[in-house]
């Protein structure tokens, strides 16, 4: 009997050792959910920077593809075989210097036989001229022999333009591309010899949407930049506006005009090029890496400072209390951009603080804390 008294007294004891047990890590969960519900929120560390007002030059930018003011293929126009190239590739040519001979031993030796012919009916003409004063001669028989020498002199005039086209020349001065036929090649009517270009000064032609069109002139001065030289900023004018505009695009071709002394820009090159309208516009700015891009809106996370709320259990008048500042999303439409700030049309205003950097921690109503030592 009183080992059985013992042993209940050893589980009774258990028991209670148990539920001190529980209520003991029930009162110290409490008391730690308490303290974290007090703590204040973790913060993230970011950088910061305030909305500004620019006034930037109003610019249109567009892409645009670099042409020769003057440029052809030359081609054969006369099918035979090349006997003489007088060029070589890449050369400066001027205007009328022969570059190709095609087989003309044919054409120069028709030439020299209708010279011959066009010979005697002048003969014939000066002959009959001489009878016709004596009266030894009909005028028919003159008006015979001076059509015999129109008709003579059209066909060596024929023969002339013949060989001139077997003898290919340039067509203005110029820069030469590759050559494309070699000697002793039989050459059919059109085959590409090579082409021609003037570069100096070269075209670029770019497409304006409508809206921008009538901000356009002759004359507006238009900055080129090209992927091949970076760093240099290429300045030329306007020379041209279409007198139409593509019905399908809605856009007008426009055409620029720039010096190319030092033949930097060649044909078929692209670039971007921006045209200074004249005019100038007031935006509020930001460092473009303040901007998160979306496919749903773009936006930036603006810094507001909120006054925490007190608890029931606040002891501390709310004018002592430490505001702290937190974030929100803010969508903004993005404007133009200019080096690395970027025009913001609406959802900013000057003054007002927007995150820079720490963008990807953030979510809206995150506690944030301020380090501008280091700006991106």
């Amino acid at each position: 009997m009183k080992r059985f008294f013992a042993g209940l007294a050893v589980v009774v004891f258990f028991v209670i050792f148990l539920v001190g047990l529980f209520i003991f890590k029930a009162f110290v969960n409490t008391k730690i959910a308490y303290a974290i519900s007090h703590m204040p929120p973790p913060s993230v560390t970011v950088s910061t920077a305030r909305v500004t007002e620019s006034v930037w030059k109003r610019t249109i930018q567009s892409v645009a593809s670099l042409n020769a003011v003057q440029g052809t293929n030359i081609t054969a126009q006369i099918a035979g075989n090349v006997i003489a190239i007088n060029f070589h590739s890449g050369q400066k040519v001027k205007a009328g210097q022969r570059l190709l001979t095609v087989d003309d031993t044919t054409q120069l030796a028709q030439l020299r036989a209708d010279e011959a012919n066009e010979s005697l009916a002048s003969i014939n003409v000066k002959r009959t001229k001489k009878l016709i004063a004596h009266r030894a001669a009909a005028q028919s028989q003159l008006d015979t022999y001076e059509a015999a020498l129109a008709n003579v002199a059209a066909i060596v005039g024929q023969d002339k333009a013949t060989l001139a086209k077997l003898n290919i020349t340039a067509p203005f001065s110029g820069y030469l591309g590759i050559r494309q036929v070699s000697l002793g090649q039989y050459l059919a009517s059109g085959t590409a010899i090579t082409v021609i270009n003037k570069w100096n000064p070269i075209f670029a032609d770019f497409n304006i949407p409508q809206n921008e069109f009538p901000v356009l002139k002759v004359g507006r001065k238009v900055m080129l930049r090209v992927d091949a030289y970076p760093k240099i900023i290429f300045r030329g004018k306007i020379q041209a506006i279409s007198s139409n505009f593509d019905p399908n695009s809605r856009t007008v071709q426009v055409q620029a005009e720039f010096a190319n002394k030092r033949l930097l820009l060649r044909p078929g090159m692209f670039g971007t090029v921006k045209v200074d309208t004249g005019l100038t516009s007031h935006y509020e700015t930001v460092p473009d890496v303040a901007v998160s891009y979306n496919t749903y809106g773009d936006f930036v996370y603006r810094v507001i400072n909120k006054r925490p709320a007190a608890s029931g259990s606040q002891t501390k008048p709310a004018t002592t209390m430490q505001s702290v500042q937190t974030v929100e999303e803010v969508p903004v439409v993005v404007g133009p951009q200019v080096g690395n700030l970027v025009a913001i049309l609406s959802g900013l205003k000057v003054g007002q603080t927007i995150v820079t950097a720490g963008q990807i921690k953030l979510h809206p109503g995150a506690v944030i804390k301020i380090n501008n030592q280091v700006q991106p």
